[in-house]
């Protein structure tokens, strides 16, 4: 039996730092960020489903969040910043995700390549999966934001500012929920959240 490196290589997501160009007061890594967002695509399927007609899989959505930046292991993190600085720059690091993340689905037993492809290779996603995916992808960075700013790194200000729009610009009514019911909270103390 051939030996595989892919989850030797997934538990590297560690040790990939985001927000490399911003002083942090707490860092956050991929591996994290991929739970996080893991937690709040599947609540978002969840509101989806119950309040707003959704016919969505939670938990094949959840998976998804969690292999969603898996091909970071190969390219690192690159700054929303440079990564959108231009097309030109976007299409051409579009690519190198789409090599990184053949070539993670390569390392895997021939066998168990179909299995992984549709969690990793974001072309497999449905447009439904997709936009929730990406949504939490965006609201877990605008939390990281609160939780900076919340701590008095000003650092994150102008962040803060860019992902309220993007987040208007992907408006959902399960967003919309999940900002109005969950997000206050991002912005109180340990105390604060509880006490009840």
């Amino acid at each position: 039996m051939q030996q595989s490196h892919f989850f030797a290589h997934l538990s590297r997501l560690k040790l990939i730092s985001r927000w490399p160009l911003m002083r942090n007061i707490r860092t956050e890594n991929v591996s994290e960020h991929s739970l996080q967002v893991a937690f709040v695509a599947h609540a978002l399927a969840i509101i989806k489903n119950k309040y707003f007609g959704g016919q969505v899989n939670p938990e094949h959505i959840a998976l998804l969040a969690m292999y969603h930046d898996t091909s970071e292991v190969l390219t690192g993190d690159m700054p929303t910043p440079t990564k959108y600085y231009n097309p030109q720059i976007t299409t051409e690091y579009k690519k190198i995700e789409k090599i990184a993340q053949h070539k993670l689905i390569e390392m895997l037993p021939p066998d168990l390549q179909d299995d992984f492809r549709p969690l990793i290779d974001d072309d497999y996603y449905s447009e439904a999966e997709k936009s929730i995916v990406k949504q939490a992808d965006v609201l877990c960075a605008y939390l990281k934001t609160i939780e900076e700013i919340s701590a008095g790194n000003n650092e994150f200000k102008l962040a803060e500012q860019r992902l309220k729009k993007t987040l208007s610009e992907r408006d959902s009514p399960e967003m919309d929920y999940f900002l109005e019911v969950f997000v206050p909270s991002f912005n109180l103390s340990l105390d604060e959240i509880t006490l009840e």
